[in-house]
């Protein structure tokens, strides 16, 4: 395939993807003060019985130019198929003092709004979602919102004394990250993103520093039965980012599944109306049911 029919395909999906009447959530709730620390849930539609939990949180490298409202279709999406559904929201990078367009993610911003919401969703789901079962959640995330899925299942292996740092494991049934931007060295190094990976840890001064801290692939084994789903076509987030992390894994002992769908690309895992998200679902009913 030649680069111009990729990127062709890769434009199709992505218009497809953000083609969907925008989808109402059932109920907003807060988890803190800033207009960005809502949680959007989602009931589940048919079922019977509290239905597990699906927490969503988006991609879009960090910046503040895609929020929550982009993956409301997949939410619904999700709703349809049983599952009880928490998309988080969070603050992302703001516009460059220089006039141009938004940085990737906020330091340290960004991981206290993850770590917050997820904290205080046992709480929320028992009042806003009386449906979804708090006892059964799985964490996903597309894209740079899988980054933040793998570090939020990760956080009881942090380094000591960080902030984030819990003292057990999440209380969750597995993540499913999506195209993840899953080990952040390797995407600086292949420029994911126009070097998102980099400006979400604050740039050249603190990458190294901060990585421990922040990094998905740095932050192994976690306990957590976790699978990435990854198009072979993704020219945004390229497999090998994913393969990074699953190779990372396996040499601190665990296994990570790895899902990867020939001719799929970045967005139709997101998208309610391409197989891949047929496939996606069917990898998180595995491990919520």
């Amino acid at each position: 395939m030649t680069d111009d029919v990729a990127a062709a395909r890769a434009a199709a999906e992505e218009r497809s993807a953000f083609s969907h009447p925008p989808v109402d959530p059932d109920v907003t709730a807060a988890y803190g003060d800033d207009p960005d620390h809502v949680i959007d849930f989602h009931a589940p539609r048919g079922g019977t019985g509290p239905a597990p939990v699906v927490v969503v949180l988006h991609g879009g490298a960090w910046r503040a130019a895609h929020d929550r409202r982009h993956v409301g279709p997949f939410a619904a999406f999700l709703a349809r198929r049983g599952f009880a559904v928490a998309v988080v929201e969070y603050r992302r990078g703001a516009a460059r003092a220089d006039g141009g367009g938004p940085v990737a993610g906020r330091w340290p911003d960004t991981f206290d709004d993850v770590a917050a919401a997820l904290d205080a969703l046992p709480a929320l789901i028992r009042e806003h979602l009386p449906a979804g079962d708090p006892r059964r959640i799985v964490l996903t995330g597309h894209s740079a919102g899988g980054h933040l899925a793998l570090w939020a299942a990760a956080r009881h292996v942090l380094p000591a004394g960080s902030p984030w740092r819990t003292d057990a494991p999440a209380p969750l049934r597995g993540v499913v990250a999506l195209a993840p931007i899953a080990d952040l060295e390797v995407a600086d190094k292949l420029g994911v993103c126009g070097g998102a990976a980099r400006e979400l840890l604050g740039g050249d001064d603190h990458f190294a520093e901060r990585r421990p801290h922040a990094d998905p692939a740095l932050l192994l084994p976690t306990g957590i039965a976790t699978t990435l789903v990854q198009g072979r076509a993704d020219t945004v987030v390229p497999h090998a980012v994913a393969e990074s992390y699953a190779d990372a894994a396996a040499k601190a002992g665990e296994v990570v599944g790895v899902t990867l769908l020939p001719d799929v690309g970045h967005f139709p895992l997101i998208d309610p109306a391409a197989d891949a998200c047929a496939v996606v679902a069917e990898e998180i009913a595995q491990l919520a049911w």
